[in-house]
């Protein structure tokens, strides 16, 4: 098989369509199997809770509704406004930190989400997208300082210290760990030195690592996740639980629905440990379908903004990689904790876990990456038209010249 042909088969090749059919294929069977596992693992506490087994199914099918509605409108919305608009979503996101400080709800001892009515949103979630809106249009602006310059490479930083500093307040590290890594993976392909690169990594690790350390609730959970099975009904029972879920899962799963893990035995079974619940009913095979399609979405949102910086889009190119790399990590740090590869963050699933805010936040953050793609075939496919005119202009002799030959 030529590599042509592979290149077809991947969708690496420009389409004539004018969106990208494998990512929009790929949302759709997130969002479904997200549904369906949400429902499965959430009967339980929802009929404990509220009396209905359905309660968290119905509240996240209106999520989906309006996870729709934003999606739709992140599509149309054209790339120029957030060009334009970037630095005053910065500002907005910062108001959203502060306010949720002062007027947010406090729930499981975290001071997150501002209450709107039925529903709450969780501040840093939406703060995280206009920071990476913000940090992609400031390495257009700022391109030769970020690269030639200390300068360049300190301003974003400061920015994202301050963010940082108010979302450790309520406090969220893991949502301060993903913007971390987003911010370095997005500086170093800009074109940052690697000696900036290095100093940058080496602080934020030394820095969590201190996080870690002075705060005993987070230094316990690093002890549980590392020694799980010495306090298996203390610090180590919610690891325990999904290592269990996982273990009995098999190849093809206890059938869908048939968990004994989300009865009770493992907390927040349809948020932060839905995957361990996906290992249990459908095994191996479940597992590893939703960690292609999770990885399908990583790669066709690099691959978009790929192509935008070749087209000369940095804007979104850099905007398209930023949540490409948020994806990835936010996805690995769920599966990661859930497996007991990684301390417990409480980052959900993208498209699987329950959870308005995020699962809003993240169809805006598709919807974006839709628009770009479109923008920028439609850029290429003018540019291709432009030069097929000069060349025939070029090409076809003026009446002039064939009155003179004759």
């Amino acid at each position: 098989m030529s590599w042509d042909r592979i290149k077809d088969l991947l969708h690496l090749k420009p389409s004539g369509q004018l969106y990208d059919v494998p990512l929009l294929y790929t949302l759709l069977c997130l969002v479904g199997v997200g549904f369906v596992m949400v429902t499965s693992a959430s009967m339980p506490e929802g009929e404990r809770l509220f009396d209905n087994p359905y309660h968290i199914m119905v509240r996240q099918a209106v999520f989906m509704g309006m996870a729709l509605l934003l999606f739709t409108l992140a599509t149309s919305l054209k790339m120029q406004w957030w060009k334009v608009a970037n630095p005053y979503l910065l500002f907005l996101g910062l108001g959203l930190l502060v306010a949720v400080l002062v007027l947010g709800s406090e729930i499981n001892g975290s001071k997150r989400w501002i209450p709107l009515g039925p529903i709450n949103i969780q501040a840093s979630e939406v703060a995280k997208l206009f920071f990476f809106s913000y940090l992609a249009g400031y390495l257009v602006r700022k391109r030769d300082e970020v690269q030639e310059n200390i300068k360049g490479f300190v301003k974003p930083i400061s920015v994202f210290v301050l963010y940082a500093g108010l979302i450790l307040l309520q406090p969220d590290l893991g949502t301060v760990v993903v913007m971390f890594v987003t911010t370095v993976g997005l500086l170093f392909l800009a074109g940052a030195k690697l000696w900036q690169f290095f100093v940058l990594m080496l602080s934020g690790i030394g820095l969590v690592i201190a996080l870690i350390v002075f705060e005993p609730y987070r230094w316990a959970r690093v002890v549980g996740f590392l020694e799980p099975w010495d306090d298996p009904f203390g610090k180590g029972y919610q690891l325990v639980q999904s290592l269990m879920a996982y273990g009995q899962g098999g190849w093809f799963g206890q059938g869908l629905g048939n968990s004994v893990q989300k009865l009770q035995y493992m907390p927040h079974a349809h948020n932060d440990f839905i995957f361990a619940v996906v290992a249990e009913e459908l095994g191996f095979v479940g597992v590893f379908t939703v960690l292609v399609l999770l990885g399908t979405l990583v790669f066709r949102a690099l691959l978009i903004g790929q192509r935008a910086l070749k087209a000369n889009k940095e804007y979104e190119g850099y905007l398209a990689l930023g949540i490409g790399i948020w994806f990835a990590f936010q996805s690995m740090v769920n599966v990661g904790a859930s497996a007991g590869i990684l301390p417990t963050k409480g980052l959900t699933l993208p498209f699987i876990s329950y959870g308005g805010s995020s699962l809003l936040v993240m169809a805006i953050a598709a919807g974006v990456l839709f628009r770009i793609d479109f923008e920028t075939k439609m850029a290429t496919k003018q540019a291709t038209s432009r030069g097929h005119g000069r060349s025939q202009r070029r090409a076809t002799p003026s009446p002039a010249a064939v009155q003179e030959a004759v």
